[in-house]
């Protein structure tokens, strides 16, 4: 295949797109007669080791897919296999199928969890929109059990494969990867044993007993999935047993639109109204806890970096003074990076004596 080309109604990510032609090894059909690609992503496993504190590791560096061969040819074979992650996924796809692609923003979290390897170690994870779950496999290097989650079969299969690919990295480390349908438009999580990736009364109890980490990356293009998404981080933080951190990676897209007559994000703009919201919920048992992530940490997957991921943070903690969010972006283009966490924990009143009330 000497040239690939796409139908003017798809979507293709730009990891995909400034990959040399000669590097997408077409490996077979999905099961809804897509064509599927195989990439290898080089890891930096030296560089890991120095940072696994959680220290800071020097600047990022960007690397061109070009030049640093993030998705390897030839070379694959002569590369061990602990230092690369292979990930099968679709190109272009309609609008509902780009969790079949690799995002960059999946990248930029993934980035994050190797270079904070402490933060993850033994930890339950759940990652929503886990798409190729690239991001999950690289959490299980560390972390016990990772639930995996997305919707629709021929997604989670894909899933389901790239962790079988990925088995001997997370072998070492122990950890679980399990594969289960999440709907951000459902309240209930599937039970049905009929239902492919469905969920086990074992697996939400532990679930909801041990997840301590949430992860979500490039989920936020589409002003209605953002708002099912937050609805369902709401949900689950009232249902999990311990506080917990959502880390939230998100690539602000600038877009010239006729309403505005200039280069606007409004999808980013959503997200980040979504954050205030959140920040906002008083009188709940929980508190949400916004704070951006410095993006200084090491690049410790090779891919081009670019200046409009950004990596956000989710916390819901004990009442304290507010963390002020930034305003969204101006419609002037501003190129940034971030990261945000979410912090959730319960809100503990102060128990009043009948001393001090009077």
């Amino acid at each position: 295949m000497d040239e690939i080309t796409f139908k003017s109604d798809t979507v293709l990510s730009d990891v995909h797109l400034h990959t040399p032609n000669q590097r997408h090894l077409m490996v077979r059909l999905s099961g809804v007669g897509q064509p599927v690609f195989l990439s290898q992503f080089k890891l930096l496993w030296n560089q890991a080791s120095q940072t696994d504190s959680g220290a800071e590791g020097g600047n990022h560096r960007a690397h061109p897919a070009e030049e640093e061969d993030d998705v390897l040819g030839d070379e694959a074979q002569e590369s061990s296999p602990y230092d690369v992650i292979k990930i099968e996924h679709t190109m272009a796809t309609p609008l509902e199928d780009v969790g079949k692609q690799v995002w960059r923003g999946a990248l930029l979290l993934a980035d994050y969890i190797l270079s904070q390897r402490d933060l993850f170690r033994g930890r339950t994870v759940l990652e929503l929109g886990a798409g190729t779950g690239l991001a999950s496999i690289l959490a299980a290097t560390v972390a016990q059990t990772v639930y995996c989650t997305d919707v629709g079969a021929d997604l989670l299969a894909m899933c389901q494969r790239n962790i079988a690919l990925n088995s001997h990295l997370t072998a070492t480390g122990g950890g679980v990867i399990k594969v289960k349908e999440l709907d951000w438009l459902k309240d209930d999580l599937c039970t049905d044993p009929e239902v492919p990736f469905s969920w086990s009364e074992e697996d939400i109890s532990d679930l909801y007993g041990h997840t301590t980490i949430l992860l979500a990356a490039e989920v936020f293009y589409d002003d209605d999935l953002t708002d099912a998404l937050f609805k369902t981080l709401c949900r689950l933080a009232h249902k999990l047993k311990n506080a917990s951190t959502a880390i939230l990676s998100v690539e602000k897209r600038l877009n010239f639109t006729l309403r505005h007559l200039d280069v606007t994000c409004e999808a980013y703009d959503h997200f980040r109204s979504c954050l205030r919201r959140l920040e906002g919920l008083t009188g709940g048992r929980l508190r949400f806890a916004v704070e951006p992530v410095d993006v200084s940490f090491p690049q410790l997957l090779v891919y081009e970096r670019i200046q409009q991921l950004h990596s956000q943070e989710h916390h819901a903690a004990k009442k304290s003074a507010p963390h002020k969010i930034q305003q969204p972006c101006s419609t002037a283009p501003r190129m940034e990076k971030e990261l945000w966490k979410v912090f959730v924990e319960p809100v503990t009143e102060p128990v009043v004596s009948a001393d001090t009330a009077s």
